[in-house]
């Protein structure tokens, strides 16, 4: 490289750097600055007066994580029946969520469906509407006297007060028929201060109807990466396994998922991301209730630091909650590898779809 070509990409590269820096420094403010706060906090005793970097403030170490996770006691067992709570709820979202979406974009890609338009507006609708609204609407939809109940009743069964019954949807199938109580093997505290019964409860009937809730409202936003992907296909590869005598079924089992794996792959990220960092909902609509069986790790780290003033293990709260979603990520990315053909696991490749103009 001549000197002259070399001069040319110091200036290139100083150039570049000049244009970066301003979201470098708008990152590194807002973003990497409250993080390193948060990750000292966890490891401190701050009380939330003053600069948590103070002289008054001590270094103690993974005491705040210890109490959350080794030492007995109420604030132990509130995180594992928050961790309890929002197990069931990724469990069961995540995938519902995740089908359905695909299933509204095979649906509304068909060219020849008349209208398509509007049903794309319509499924996407309820991904922009507030989500403090969609809650306020849904307590009102499962209220004691709400609709829902009203339509259950039509049929002869008395509707569910949904946002008062603490009792898992497990347990509840259980008492019909005639196990009431926890058997003696399941009696004693399993994991976190909380007994293997309790871990088998499932969803509370509130937290199933917020888990409703959240597949209805996120759906239309993954529908719209399948449907950018689903435009993005080869439709000679579709012909020819329908000039092999493929049924419908079949060719979008076996020839269109597999093609769509890198989308699967971003929406099922997406998915574990939101519904592990779950809160707007709980906050509106439960504050945790009934009997903290809508509990979830990020509801109880926001009321941890600023209604207990325990700041340090609602940040600690906030940590573990981070490196769950990390670990999770990474296992369902091993899991989504594509194999060669040796039979070893690639991995998946970034998509290359958006959501733009697949809502025209």
């Amino acid at each position: 490289m001549s000197a002259r070509a070399r001069a040319r990409a110091g200036r290139d590269a100083t150039a570049g750097w000049l244009f970066t820096l301003p979201i470098i420094l708008i990152l590194g403010l807002f973003l990497v600055v409250p993080v390193l706060m948060a990750a000292w906090v966890s490891v401190s005793d701050w009380t939330g007066r003053g600069s948590p970097f103070s002289s008054g403030v001590s270094f103690i170490g993974a005491q705040n994580y210890q109490q959350i996770l080794a030492e007995p006691g109420l604030q132990q067992r509130d995180f594992g029946i928050s961790l309890r709570n929002n197990l069931y709820y990724v469990l069961l979202v995540v995938p519902l969520q995740t089908v359905l979406s695909l299933l509204l974009a095979s649906v509304v890609n068909r060219r020849a469906m008349k209208g398509v338009g509007f049903f794309r507006t319509a499924f996407y609708f309820p991904s922009v509407t507030s989500a403090v609204a969609i809650t306020v609407l849904w307590l009102f939809l499962f209220s004691a006297t709400g609709p829902v109940n009203r339509l259950i009743s039509f049929v002869g069964l008395d509707g569910p007060n949904w946002f008062q019954d603490p009792r898992g949807v497990i347990h509840v199938i259980a008492g019909w028929f005639g196990l009431e109580s926890a058997p003696s093997a399941f009696g004693d505290p399993a994991a976190l201060g909380v007994t293997g019964w309790e871990w088998l409860a499932g969803p509370s009937v509130a937290m199933s109807a917020l888990i409703l809730m959240a597949v209805f409202t996120t759906s239309g936003t993954f529908m719209l990466l399948f449907l950018a992907a689903l435009q993005a296909l080869d439709p000679e590869v579709d012909e020819a396994a329908t000039m092999d005598g493929a049924g419908r079924v079949q060719r979008f089992l076996r020839i269109t998922v597999p093609q769509l794996r890198p989308t699967i792959f971003t929406v099922v990220t997406l998915g574990l991301i939101g519904t592990w960092q779950v809160f707007d909902q709980i906050y509106t609509g439960t504050q945790g209730g009934p009997s903290k069986t809508t509990l979830t790790p990020a509801y109880l780290s926001y009321t941890a630091a600023f209604e207990g003033q325990r700041w340090g293990q609602g940040a600690a709260i906030s940590f573990i909650l981070f490196f769950i979603i990390v670990t999770l990520t990474l296992l369902q990315r091993w899991a989504l590898r594509e194999r060669d053909g040796s039979g070893r696991r690639r991995r998946p490749r970034a998509t290359a779809t958006t959501a733009e103009g697949a809502s025209a």
